[in-house]
């Protein structure tokens, strides 16, 4: 897989009229197949996702699923461009780990207005991965990502100002970037406006609806929410 130069390559696609996305999920996979070979995009997309998840497929394989991303992203898709980050970025059997081509694929794709690429560059420039550590890009990249309403990003930049991360601390700021993150039912914001409440941080202390929004994050799926119920209630009965 190439690194820094790799979205710049050329490549001849021939010409294949491109099938509705709607079209293209009650095609037989093998159909889909072909059609990525010749290069319809969406459905070098819509293979890539079958190789990852390993639905229609024998068994996922991440190897596959990367080339054919890899083939969408050479023709601009973003969200090609960020799931090929995603994988490089983690690093799996057969392809190495390499923040540096995930941040170039992330940067070309929130480049162009991709949500979640906006957040995932933030998160490199914040860990320092493949990229020189900043807090301040972190917080811009953030921004980006929650002016759009992705709540990922939203919960993210509310964490930044909690902490006074790359940005001054403010605590209602943070609390507003929860709320607006724990509306769409993102288990962290759920779990951190749960936290506010807890702590009295930008609104008045409030033990039940700490609870209330650290069952709802549980139910979610996150596991630091189930802790905070279980120590918060704890406390209560002693």
């Amino acid at each position: 897989m190439g690194r820094a130069g790799m979205l710049c390559l050329a490549l001849w696609l021939g010409s294949v009229a491109p099938v509705a996305a709607q079209a293209l999920q009650e095609i037989p996979f093998e159909k889909k197949l072909k059609l990525a070979k010749v290069g319809d995009e969406d459905a070098q997309l819509a293979v890539a996702e079958a190789y990852e998840t390993g639905i229609e497929v024998a068994a996922a394989d991440p190897v596959e699923a990367a080339k054919y991303y890899r083939l969408a992203a050479l023709q601009g898709n973003l969200e090609a461009q960020y799931r090929l980050g995603r994988i490089v970025s983690k690093g799996v059997k057969g392809i190495k780990q390499d923040f540096t081509t995930a941040a170039k694929l992330y940067q070309a794709a929130a480049a162009k207005g991709h949500a979640e690429s906006m957040d995932a560059l933030g998160q490199l420039y914040q860990n320092g991965q493949g990229v020189e550590s900043d807090l301040a890009k972190a917080v811009e990249w953030y921004r980006k990502g929650a002016d759009l309403r992705f709540a990922n990003a939203e919960n993210n930049l509310g964490v930044m100002y909690l902490n006074g991360k790359g940005v001054g601390r403010d605590l209602g700021e943070a609390f507003k970037l929860f709320e607006r993150a724990a509306a769409q039912g993102d288990q962290w914001g759920l779990n951190n406006l749960g936290g506010m409440y807890e702590m009295g941080w930008a609104a008045p202390k409030d033990q039940g609806k700490a609870l209330e929004y650290y069952r709802k994050a549980e139910v979610a799926g996150n596991k630091a929410a189930g802790q905070n119920i279980r120590r918060l209630t704890a406390t209560a009965t002693r």
